[in-house]
């Protein structure tokens, strides 16, 4: 095999690794095969020293990782402890009411599923569970802390 092959078909099997697993690699092996795959494309014009191949390949990679970070999520929204949000319905024991949550209305639940939560309310928000917020009411919360 010749080095320009081995070069190409490297780059393809990192491009098909991204594509089986791209939130993992998080875009860094798709660069590191298109990397591959230009280095390819140069040994197939002109002959290149394997020190100069892999340099050539760090290189367009590198710049490549570098170019794709704008794609990738650079954190994901979290629960601060101790967040409040006030309630804008009831929240009946076992049910889902709603609660304003940094300017937002969200959907929610009480942790305790023997609690009603009543409206206009303050409560803490222990964390979020897909698209709904979990709750406590922060006077039980409190009562309880005072016992």
């Amino acid at each position: 095999m010749t080095p320009s092959l081995v070069w190409f078909i490297s780059g393809i099997a990192l491009l098909v690794l991204e594509l089986m697993v791209p939130l993992p690699t998080m875009l860094v092996a798709g660069a590191l095969g298109i990397g591959a795959v230009i280095v390819s494309g140069l040994l197939w014009l002109i002959p290149l020293p394997p020190l100069v191949q892999f340099l050539l390949w760090a290189v367009s990679s590198g710049l490549f990782v570098l170019y794709s970070r704008r794609f990738v999520p650079t954190h994901q929204r979290q629960i601060k402890e101790d967040d409040e949000a006030v309630t804008l319905t009831e929240i009946l024991p076992g049910q889902a009411g709603r609660v304003k949550y940094e300017g937002s209305s969200w959907k929610a639940r009480c942790e305790d599923l023997k609690v009603s939560i009543p409206a206009h309310e303050t409560v803490y928000v222990l964390r979020k569970q897909g698209t709904t917020l979990v709750v406590m009411p922060k006077a039980w919360l409190k009562s309880l802390s005072d016992s």
